[in-house]
């Protein structure tokens, strides 16, 4: 069986990707200005970081939708689409199933588009631009997966949008949880009365895979 994550053009793809996000660094942006910005103001002021996650993580997420075989997947916040590729990837060698992403710059959105088809995975994917909670609302559940990693005040309120839309034993995976923004995110999915059953995960920067176990 082909392991699309592997096959040189994705490959290609994702290294390229990956070795441009090392620029983040010296990105010098004006922190305090941008931390009172709205979303869309951040946005278009950080259309050229790539803020992406690790490789490890792709990874993760990539046999995490292998896995479970969603038929619907929702990520918030594509930016680039490096871990569009791994969802997509993931998707392409179930032979099922579609990727709905979210992403408010629009030259991101324009530049994320090239590289999945650049990849050879165009087809199994859909980048919506502009407001997550808007644009996400026309996606019809039930969601199997759904990876979380736009603006961190914005996760808890994006999943809590998504819930009713969630397959039973969905999977919920953030990213970033070591940001102290995250806090609140991590003491909802780790309340066992809102119906998860949530573990941290040790990769860079960290995620959090919660299970829909039950509806709250």
């Amino acid at each position: 069986m082909t392991i699309t994550l592997h096959e040189p053009r994705v490959r290609s793809v994702l290294d390229r990707l990956f070795g441009a996000a090392e620029g983040d660094d010296d990105f010098d942006a004006p922190w305090d200005e941008l931390r009172s910005a709205s979303a869309q103001e951040r946005a278009d002021a950080l259309a050229g970081v790539y803020m992406p996650i690790s490789a490890r993580g792709g990874e993760l997420l990539y046999s995490l939708v292998r896995s479970c075989r969603p038929e619907t997947v929702v990520e918030f916040g594509t930016s680039f689409g490096i871990s569009t590729l791994y969802l997509a990837a993931g998707v392409a060698d179930n032979g099922r199933g579609h990727v709905y992403g979210t992403e408010m710059s629009e030259a991101k959105v324009a530049t994320a588009r090239g590289n999945l088809e650049e990849a050879g995975l165009g087809g199994v994917v859909t980048i919506l631009p502009g407001d997550a909670r808007r644009t996400l609302a026309d996606v019809k559940g039930p969601i199997g997966l759904v990876l979380l990693d736009g603006w961190k005040e914005l996760c808890l309120p994006v999943l809590r949008d998504l819930e009713p839309r969630l397959a039973p034993g969905a999977l919920v995976v953030a990213d970033d949880i070591d940001q102290e923004s995250m806090a609140g995110y991590l003491e909802y999915v780790r309340d066992p009365a809102n119906g998860y059953v949530s573990v941290a995960f040790p990769v860079e920067d960290g995620m959090e895979v919660s299970c829909r176990a039950s509806s709250a």
